[in-house]
């Protein structure tokens, strides 16, 4: 058994001397977004600090715990909180705990983020629903050993965000009168903002969003064959896009403004996902 294979076990056989509650969709909220957990109903909270070998968020804003529940009448297992490469994690730490819903036995994972916008399209506020990604500007996941008990070798990556998923996502928008951009999202290691001539180097490459996070779990739950799908919140316009300084007082703002449609979107969107299987 792999070093990898062996911590993800350690980590699962914790969860399961606490809970038997096997979910079907994995939820992973994005900095400012945690008050969506409101939006479900929690059966068991699980502090990432209490399970053994587990990184630990250290951000503000990312409270680090696992939500065990119903979001409608589907089983779901919510990151309140992830852990980011800046925070000095491996990429192997920083997808653990997909690896470990993955273990858990969800067949679904919905990622979601704050974003800075650089398509010229954006405003701040906006919904992107992410079809593609960059992730060239981090070190992959799948970097080192592969375990084949995880996925094989080399992975295919054509459709990242399934097109059936972005497709739901896309009607319940219409159905909820909530506006909806379509894009790029390109992750960068942070936690520095990126500098104006970098923002026009990523927008010439194809990117419409950058973030700190998303790409690198996404690709740790395609090696699975586990279906993705994400939104990013644009929580402010990129670097040179808009005259602004950028603040992370910005992202808890806006998400706080977008709360309400940010909770009908998710929900809606996964109790369609829990039938669509």
């Amino acid at each position: 058994m792999s070093r990898q294979y062996d911590r993800l076990e350690k980590c699962y056989e914790y969860y399961r001397t606490v809970s038997d509650f096997v979910p079907e969709t994995g939820l992973i909220l994005g900095s400012g977004l945690g008050g969506y957990a409101r939006n479900m109903k929690v059966i068991k909270e699980i502090p990432y600090r209490d399970i053994p070998g587990f990184p630990v968020s250290t951000v503000r804003g990312h409270d680090g715990r696992f939500l065990l529940g119903y979001i409608g009448d589907v089983p779901a297992v919510v990151m309140k909180g992830r852990v980011h490469y800046y925070e000095g994690y491996s990429m192997e730490e920083v997808v653990l705990p997909v690896r470990l819903m993955i273990r858990m036995g969800i067949c679904t994972l919905f990622l979601t983020n704050a974003a800075g916008g650089i398509s010229r399209k954006f405003q701040t506020g906006d919904f992107m629903m992410i079809t593609d990604q960059i992730s060239s500007f981090v070190p992959s996941p799948l970097v080192g050993e592969n375990v084949s008990e995880l996925g094989e070798r080399f992975p295919d990556m054509t459709h990242i965000y399934a097109p059936e998923l972005r497709e739901i996502i896309r009607t319940t928008a219409e159905e909820e009168k909530i506006p909806l951009q379509e894009g790029i999202y390109l992750q960068t290691s942070g936690p520095n903002f990126e500098s104006p001539a970098e923002i026009r180097m990523y927008g010439a490459l194809g990117a419409d969003a950058v973030g700190m996070s998303t790409a690198c779990e996404a690709i740790a739950a395609r090696h699975a064959g586990i279906r993705v799908c994400g939104i990013s919140c644009i929580s402010n316009m990129a670097s040179g896009i808009s005259d602004t300084e950028l603040s992370t007082l910005d992202v808890q703002a806006v998400a706080d403004q977008r709360a309400e449609e940010f909770g009908r979107l998710v929900t809606r969107s996964i109790e369609k996902m829990g039938t669509d299987k």
